[in-house]
């Protein structure tokens, strides 16, 4: 809940009302948050009829048993929204229910003999539990509502969806087009200010690669990032029986993803790039802010309504189906709930790839047969190219009615869940030579957007945390529970930092970097905003590695970290937007909390840090005396070991004497120094 009681000001929700799935928001002064109930934010766009013509169910239960109830389980109804029987002819050979002309000729739903509805009708039924979903997370009654459209909706759809509105107990206050809305989340075209010279040099500058502006010494090491697991399918079914329908069973696998004002000025050209599970859309916006409000002009729109992630995870089916029909020597007619798991097992597939190398494939055919491959990224992004230049081709369209270049758009948004996938993003990246902002959860950001429209038409006060400066400190968790600070709280913006880290395992080949927020010294007393994985590091000796971790803040407050091992080239990156969820107070508590706590913040953070450099140490003095021990006389191992067991018991210690500890390490390293010299000896003389 809100810190301002919500009865303050007006309640006006955000809605996106998509044609896959629907959302609700609401925005305070601590910015906007997607509003859940028990069943999560996320509904499907489905709803389901009996044979009475009642509803018997809505949202995921729908969704999940669409196969068993094809002509009364009814998606994709936002296709119809305002359209007549005429307009969607090219949609009836995708919509397994019967579409009928109504009254005037418009598109209607035939879900049972005697049951014709319209799509204002089910889209109301989506609203009215979106509806109950945020009376449920705020404890208020909602009334009121901004809805999201696509941008090439026209009158009539805009007013459809209005209606459906109406019909929900809703009062559309505000229509909003769904591109605008994404930008609005990230405060693209609000409160603008004229554009800084010095400030727009700076972030050039910065956004081209370039050496470190700051490093340290000793680089500190990073957590060890778990292999991932297989993704598996445990489907068992009769082959034989496979042909007739229904039979066989299926398994569906549970598979488990600030606002700031702009700094460009007054006029901002935006590109909106929209790729969902079905359907794709790129606009291209020119966002003005007058004393009236945010103006939005939709320079131009292109799109494919059939193109989006089904289309990735039918690919995948597709080579699976094809495979265990060769590997059994048999033509097979998959069942419905076969085929339902095989979607789901796509899906779980295309993620696992969106995040690592390979993916082990595995299903159970039963007796004894298994269908077992490995699917790599490489393999699977040759099949998606020409979907995904399908996507670039509408985007050159759509450049070409604007009559622009690619080089005049200032930022290119990404929205739809289909945008995580890492060769959509390269490739946008490219057309538009610039890193795509995926900041914001990009199957949240619309409705995002449209409760940040309702927060301004309620009057609540956007005046928010991150307007030249970073409101508080950034960095990443380093072993034993650390925080690595790389930009400090107050820094202006743009800003940028960079600083050197290594591996504590031997042949460790994943970190994971841990992004957090705060000004305390430990993991455990900040804020969390994301993490990353930086995978396929060559085995090396721990310590070896080099881990470029670099920080960005550009003028728009969005944070772009990147990970490089130097050695190998081996990069990922992530974007946060990292003031997301605060207000003022909080962050005045925080400070205070730091300044509070800081001498044992302080002594616990070096206890960390001496920790973790003995343990370093020692493993190096291991390896040098396991190579020149034989050189050594007694006497002087016998000193070494003293020293490495002084460190030893330090090391163990709960809480040592941090000052006691230094004296200790750096008398071990002393001592050390001839063991150092032998051993880099002979490793010369090996080389020659």
């Amino acid at each position: 809940m809100s810190s301002t009681p919500i009865n303050e000001h007006p309640l006006i929700v955000g809605i996106d009302l998509g044609t896959t799935n629907s959302l609700v928001a609401w925005c305070d002064e601590s910015g906007p948050r997607i509003l859940e109930d028990e069943n999560g934010g996320n509904l499907p766009s489905v709803v389901r009829y009996d044979e009475q013509g009642n509803v018997a169910a809505i949202g995921k239960p729908a969704r999940d048993h669409a196969v068993e109830f094809p002509t009364t389980t009814l998606f994709s109804v936002k296709r119809l929204m305002g359209r007549g029987i005429a307009d969607v002819q090219n949609e009836l050979n995708y919509l397994p229910y019967a579409v009928v002309a109504g009254e005037h000729n418009t598109a209607r739903v035939q879900v049972t003999e005697n049951k014709v509805v319209s799509p204002q009708e089910v889209s109301a039924i989506i609203l009215r539990e979106l509806k109950a979903k945020a009376e449920k997370a705020l404890g208020k009654t909602v009334e009121k509502a901004v809805v999201t459209v696509p941008a090439y909706f026209d009158d009539a759809q805009r007013q459809a969806t209005r209606d459906a509105g109406r019909i929900a107990g809703l009062d559309v206050v505000r229509i909003v087009n769904e591109p605008t809305a994404a930008a609005l989340a990230y405060g693209l075209g609000v409160g603008e200010a004229e554009p800084d010279p010095g400030k727009q040099a700076m972030l050039d500058e910065l956004e081209q690669d370039g050496t470190s502006d700051t490093a340290k010494n000793e680089p500190k090491p990073l957590a060890q990032l778990n292999e991932a697991g297989t993704v598996s399918l445990n489907t068992k079914f009769n082959t034989e029986a496979c042909t007739t329908p229904g039979s066989g069973s299926g398994a569906d696998p549970n598979v488990t993803g600030e606002l700031d004002h702009d700094a460009f000025g007054s006029n901002s050209t935006v590109a909106v790039f929209d790729l969902g599970g079905g359907t794709f859309d790129v606009s291209i916006l020119n966002l003005q802010q007058t004393e009236q409000g945010i103006v939005d002009q939709v320079v131009a729109t292109s799109g494919d309504t059939h193109l989006g992630g089904d289309d990735v995870d039918r690919m995948i089916v597709e080579l699976i189906q094809k495979e265990i029909a060769v590997q059994l020597d048999q033509e097979i007619d998959f069942p419905p709930s076969t085929r339902q798991a095989f979607r789901s097992f796509a899906e779980a597939t295309k993620i696992r790839l969106s995040n690592s190398e390979y993916a082990q494939l595995e299903i159970d055919l039963g007796e004894g047969r298994t269908y077992q491959r490995s699917i790599t990224k490489d393999e699977l992004e040759e099949m998606m190219t020409p979907w995904v230049d399908r996507a670039i081709a509408c985007c050159k369209e759509a450049l070409k009615k604007a009559d622009m270049t690619p080089d005049l758009i200032d930022r290119v948004i990404m929205v739809g869940g289909s945008t995580r996938i890492p060769l959509v993003r390269k490739k946008v990246g490219e057309l538009f030579g610039t890193v795509p902002y995926t900041a914001l959860n990009p199957d949240e950001v619309v409705a995002l957007g449209a409760a940040v429209q309702g927060s301004i038409l309620a009057g609540i006060n956007r005046d928010m945390l991150l307007l030249d400066v970073i409101p508080l400190s950034l960095g990443i968790e380093t072993l034993g529970g650390a925080v690595a600070k790389l930009i400090m709280s107050n820094t202006t913006i743009p800003a940028k930092a960079t600083e050197q880290f290594t591996t504590h395992a031997e042949g460790q080949t994943n970190v994971k970097i841990h992004i957090l927020q705060g000004e305390r010294e430990l993991v455990k007393d900040c804020r969390s905003l994301g993490e990353f994985d930086l995978t396929g590091i060559p085995p090396m000796p721990a310590g070896l590695p080099k881990i470029e971790v670099t920080f960005l803040v550009d003028a728009n407050g969005v944070l772009n970290v990147s990970a490089v091992e130097k050695r190998s080239e081996k990069a990922a990156r992530v974007q946060i937007i990292p003031n997301h969820g605060l207000t003022r107070e909080e962050v005045d508590r925080m400070e205070t909390e730091s300044m509070t706590h800081a001498r044992e913040d302080m002594t616990a953070h070096q206890l960390i840090d001496l920790r973790n450099q003995a343990r370093l140490d020692m493993r190096a003095i291991e390896r040098q005396i396991n190579k020149v021990g034989d050189e050594l006389d007694d006497a002087y191992r016998q000193e070494i070991a003293e020293k490495v067991a002084i460190v030893q018991k330090f090391v163990d210690t709960e809480n040592p004497d941090a000052n006691a500890f230094h004296v200790a390490l750096d008398a071990m390293d002393k001592a050390t120094i001839r063991l150092a010299e032998l051993a880099i000896k002979q490793t010369l003389s090996e080389e020659q």
